[in-house]
């Protein structure tokens, strides 16, 4: 049996500006089938816009990207739907519709892109709820009803909803108390196991490079520096330095090693 090993995502010198601002010059990335792969980078160094660029939300100056070996540009409208059916997303705040239930919210991906009936999606909603760790009351309720925490499942059930391959996660932590982020860290470890996902998180949460990814891209200097955590504890960049040897990376090296 061949083993696939061509990268899931592969950008190759892709250039986003705004206007005369511009975010990443020349960037080069791969991202391997099957790994947690954590983006970091000081403010304003376009974590989240290098994800929406990469799902599409974004138009890049220059470059290519390719996602599940289809290049994204120049795609018919009809290849376009197909490919994002084949990933999730979950937004930092969740982005569920305000006046749809939670299951309003999880069935929405499932309206756009199946013709399951009204049964069918009730039992993949129920599915998915159970799966994000939420009680299946939610299924009635408005987000305005959820806390933070609960949002973040929702959303991230609604991501899961078609069976995606990839799971784009924008700073799924964030907002969460310590013992409500590990929770989340243990889920999104968990699902990535049991569903084979790959999993690209920007996140500023030292605690979840630690505990869930198998590599972290920096960015910097409008591009990208990637490795595991060891090798990039190694880099002399006095950004990198500072970012996995401050008081806030000694504390998260203890709590892993202590668990």
């Amino acid at each position: 049996m061949s083993i696939d090993t061509a990268p899931i995502i592969k950008i190759t010198g892709l250039r986003t500006q705004f206007g005369s601002n511009v975010i990443h010059d020349g960037l080069d990335l791969e991202v391997r089938r099957g790994e947690v792969l954590g983006v970091v980078g000081g403010s304003g160094t376009g974590k989240s816009v290098l994800l929406n660029t990469i799902i599409g939300l974004n138009r890049p100056a220059a470059g290519t990207i390719e996602v599940l070996r289809t290049k994204t540009n120049g795609l018919s409208r009809k290849e376009s739907r197909q490919l994002r059916s084949r990933w999730g997303v979950l937004f930092q705040q969740g982005a569920l519709f305000s006046s749809l239930t939670v299951a309003e919210n999880i069935q929405v991906p499932l309206k756009e892109y199946t013709d399951l009936s009204r049964e069918m999606r009730n039992a993949v909603t129920a599915l998915k709820i159970s799966m994000s760790g939420l009680p299946m009351d939610v299924c009635s309720k408005y987000p305005s009803e959820l806390s933070g925490g609960m949002k973040k499942r929702a959303g991230l059930a609604r991501a899961l909803a078609l069976d995606p391959e990839i799971l784009f996660l924008d700073e799924p932590t964030a907002g969460l108390d310590p013992i409500g982020a590990a929770a989340f860290d243990e889920l999104i470890a968990d699902l990535q196991k049991s569903l084979n996902l790959t999993v690209v998180m920007v996140t500023h949460d030292l605690d979840s490079l630690y505990a869930i990814t198998d590599r972290i891209a920096v960015l910097i200097d409008k591009k990208v520096t990637i490795g595991s955590l060891e090798e990039l504890r190694q880099n002399p960049h006095p950004w990198i330095q500072d970012y996995f040897h401050g008081p806030r990376a000694r504390a998260a090296q203890e709590t892993q090693v202590e668990a």
